[in-house]
């Protein structure tokens, strides 16, 4: 059994090899394609995913949705950050 890499603020999250972010124009929303699966976003998936450049900590990304969602309490969006990536990297989406 392998090891479940765990996300963290100081992980460097990035789409993994061969996963791509794309609009979809006939179903007007933004995906993940990855090989023989896609993943549909919402906003605040979008929101998340299109920060990670593997530049960014997980800690940057929080940060900055903080600044662009200021009535959201911070405590609420590190807990979406950090779901929604574990699962993706759980999934093979996203790298660390």
């Amino acid at each position: 059994m392998s090891e479940r890499a765990a996300i963290t603020l100081a992980s460097h999250p990035r789409l993994a090899a061969h996963r791509r972010l794309h609009f979809d124009k006939a179903r007007e929303t933004w995906t993940i394609q990855a090989p023989e699966r896609a993943f549909m976003l919402d906003e605040i998936a979008h929101a998340i995913v299109s920060r990670c450049d593997g530049t960014a900590t997980t800690g940057d990304i929080i940060d900055d949705l903080c600044k662009s969602f200021p009535d959201a309490p911070r405590a609420a969006i590190e807990n979406d950050v950090l779901a929604l990536l574990q699962d993706f990297a759980d999934k093979g989406v996203m790298a660390l």
